[in-house]
């Protein structure tokens, strides 16, 4: 079946007592304004949903240590990743289809980020073209990448990113195909005919409405680590690994010469029994031993929620179905007040646990136990004492 869009009205508008002072508010709002298989395509996940249900999860354990009399009147969120100077270190993930959500679609979610000085990184399925997307673009933009069986048509999406002014590419490296996602499946979903991937107009890679079985058809499953190298000689810019959830591929990307690795687990989309985002941040970190930035999304919903992920060794994070749910309330002024929302949520908890800049957040802000001595006890060495 095909599934219908209405254009939303903003849902928060002359109304104080539905005025979203969470991001958990904007996901409220949006399942008012969006049909039930548009919201299920946006909010589920893979399987039973466990992996989705986790990277949240995880995150709700963490308890943080506060500091008194931090003497901090103001502390600085900022960030600087690949030569740009970031607001803070938060950002919009790559999530296809943003009309869904709102007619405005990326563009409107470009808008929101520029204004606050956050990037986004631009899906291979958008649905404005990349260059529509720069337009409206005044913060950092990267484009997230697929590779399909034709190369040329991915080589060419790099070379039309760079000639755009994107800073860099995020190479997908955990989707050889999309997962099993049962809501998708029981409601038939497709994505609308009016709604199309724009960066793909004219191309075989552009497919069906039906993203799943399209993947299948489509994404090249033989891909391997030598493609980074090719990828950035043929753009010119960065290439980062999005999908690495083991220090086994975070040594393998890092060796391939990419620029930074993406821990996520594609939002709990691709494979049911992953490990939630924050339990693998701190082993993919020590694996990469500061040589390239780590950066997290799935799950980070709070501004303690960001410095946790920080303390664990994260340099930023990003946020997927929050941008789509706020575009659903209210359009790009909706994505505007969810991510102010958010930064001023994390300046607070960065002045309540004594930190004045990013670059102090460490595991001391985190108390025990955490995701981060779970993965240090996993790497210890085991001693035998059967014979003790």
């Amino acid at each position: 079946m095909t599934t219908a869009t209405r254009r939303p009205a903003d849902a928060t508008a002359g109304d104080p007592a539905r005025e979203p002072l969470t991001l958990d508010d904007f996901a409220a709002l949006a399942r008012t304004e969006l049909p039930s298989a548009v919201w299920d395509f946006i909010a589920g996940g893979a399987g039973r949903e466990r992996t989705l249900a986790a990277n949240e999860a995880v995150f709700d354990a963490v308890r943080l240590r506060p500091r008194a009399l931090p003497g901090i009147e103001e502390p600085d969120t900022s960030v600087e990743l690949l030569g740009s100077r970031w607001a803070a270190p938060v950002g919009i993930a790559p999530v296809a289809y943003h009309e869904l959500a709102h007619p405005d679609g990326e563009t409107a979610t470009a808008a929101a980020t520029g204004a606050l000085g956050l990037p986004l990184v631009v899906s291979t399925f958008a649905s404005r073209s990349l260059e529509e997307v720069a337009h409206a673009a005044s913060a950092p933009l990267w484009l997230q990448l697929y590779c399909f069986r034709d190369h040329g048509t991915t080589l060419d999406l790099a070379r039309r990113a760079r000639d755009s002014g994107y800073q860099a590419l995020v190479l997908t490296v955990d989707t050889p195909f999309t997962g099993r996602r049962l809501r998708d499946l029981r409601n038939g979903f497709a994505v609308p005919a009016h709604i199309t991937p724009a960066n793909l107009a004219g191309s075989a890679a552009a497919g069906s409405a039906a993203p799943s079985a399209h993947s299948r058809l489509a994404f090249d499953r033989r891909l391997d680590w030598s493609f980074v190298a090719r990828l950035g000689a043929e753009s010119g810019l960065p290439v980062l690994a999005k999908g690495v959830l083991s220090a086994a591929d975070a040594e393998a990307a890092v060796r391939a010469g990419v620029a930074g690795v993406v821990v996520s687990n594609h939002g709990g989309r691709q494979l049911d029994g992953a490990p939630a985002t924050l339990e693998a941040l701190p082993e993919v970190a020590a694996a990469v031993r500061g040589r390239v930035p780590v950066l997290l999304d799935g799950g980070v919903r709070t501004g303690a929620d960001v410095l946790a992920a920080l303390a664990l060794g994260a340099r930023a994070v990003f946020l997927g179905r929050p941008a789509l749910y706020a575009l659903a309330a209210g359009g790009g002024p909706a994505v505007r007040r969810m991510l102010t929302l958010l930064t001023a949520d994390f300046a607070d908890t960065m002045t309540l646990t004594g930190h004045a800049t990013t670059g102090t957040i460490t595991p001391d802000t985190l108390f025990p136990p955490h995701p981060g001595q779970t993965a240090a006890s996993r790497a210890a060495p085991h001693t035998d004492r059967s014979h003790g």
